[in-house]
């Protein structure tokens, strides 16, 4: 797209425009940045309200009037929900008497996954819409920008801007062309593929696990997820991000993009582990149970998944944040990125210096973690 005048305006919401607009912006590869996503976070009322996540697209028209160009942003007033932490740069510039709040965040609520922030078919207005984001910082008094779990491609966009690289690790397991879940064991050394095994049958020891999507997950089958994602939700975060009206529009909207696998003792659901499914990856988004059996966990979280991204010829599953444990379960240390524009010189010098530091601590971290691969060593 070269010529004519491009405009670029807020938007109240990714509702604000029709589906196929937004859609048309990206590959459709990955599902969290679809249309279908954002608005269920939205119409059911998972953003928006005082949750703090006020939806704020930035969007740039071409010349005809069509819509060329769309950052996935958020107006925030805490940093909750986001997996990427900066509480303390928050905290240190509320001591030097700043206003870190509200910042704007462009990102996909609640989840951390790797993906497209710039969403556009025209590489030439994925800098255009950076500078867009920064005017918005300076000219509303905004102190910073944060752009999370940015997919590879797009990392070089925000260097040449000059926003500050952040780097962080996550575990994800890699697709080397397995067959069967046998073959990836096959992978292992001997140790580690003897304890999987006992941990596989331990898990599913008087347990029907089941594996379902689209029109197969039904109403009660989102009731009892419901009820684990809120046990999980209390005891790790004090509330859960979603609300139940977010999960029935995701059945609605995107069911056919959706795994969910449950775990059933005597007919009754009793845990679950949502993924979704994206061309190259599966997602692990969510977990929870209402039992404490050994290993189901793994099971339902990482084995089944693992089972699923080889019979549907998937490069990778993303078991989301944090796990160190998945580590001996087959998921290898990867690098994720965040980019961060800081409005203010002194600020932005300050985190500049925090992160070369950090990045030199992630650099070890990754090697250290790599070391205790559970892969052959042949």
């Amino acid at each position: 797209m070269s010529g004519g005048a491009f405009t670029a305006r807020l938007l109240g919401a990714v509702g604000d425009l029709p589906a196929d607009q937004w859609d048309a912006l990206t590959d459709g590869g990955n599902p969290f940045v679809s249309h279908a996503f954002l608005t269920a976070m939205e119409e059911s009322g998972s953003v928006g309200g005082r949750s703090g996540w006020s939806p704020l697209p930035l969007v740039i028209d071409g010349p005809d009037g069509s819509l060329a160009a769309a950052l996935p942003a958020y107006l925030k007033e805490h940093s909750q929900g986001e997996y990427v932490f900066d509480h303390a740069w928050a905290d240190a510039w509320h001591r030097a008497g700043g206003s870190y709040y509200p910042k704007l965040q462009i990102a996909v609520p609640f989840t951390p996954a790797t993906g497209p922030r710039l969403l556009t078919p025209h590489p030439e207005l994925m800098l255009p819409l950076l500078r867009a984001a920064e005017t918005l910082c300076r000219d509303n008094g905004l102190s910073s920008a944060h752009a999370t779990f940015i997919e590879p491609a797009q990392v070089p966009v925000f260097e040449s801007a000059g926003w500050l690289l952040r780097e962080d690790i996550q575990f994800h397991w890699e697709n080397r062309g397995y067959a069967t879940f046998d073959d990836f064991l096959d992978a292992l050394s001997s140790r580690k593929r003897k304890d999987l095994r006992k941990e596989r049958e331990k898990a599913q020891e008087g347990v029907e696990i089941r594996a379902l999507s689209g029109d197969e997950i039904t109403g009660a089958h989102w009731d009892a997820f419901w009820d684990f994602y809120q046990d999980t939700g209390a005891r790790k975060w004090g509330r859960p991000y979603l609300t139940r009206e977010a999960f029935g529009l995701l059945g609605e909207t995107m069911g056919d993009r959706i795994l969910m696998v449950l775990a059933f003792i005597d007919g009754q659901a009793v845990a679950g582990a949502l993924n979704f499914i994206g061309d190259a990856a599966l997602y692990g988004r969510y977990w929870g149970a209402i039992v404490d059996k050994p290993f189901l966990h793994f099971e339902l979280c990482y084995y089944q998944a693992i089972d699923v991204a080889i019979r549907l010829g998937l490069q990778r599953v993303e078991a989301g944040a944090q796990g160190g444990h998945k580590l001996a379960r087959g998921y290898e240390p990867v690098r994720t990125i965040s980019a961060h524009y800081i409005v203010h010189d002194g600020l932005r010098a300050a985190i500049a210096d925090y992160l070369e530091q950090e990045r030199a601590g992630i650099a070890r971290d990754q090697i250290q973690l790599g070391g205790h691969s559970p892969f052959r060593k042949d």
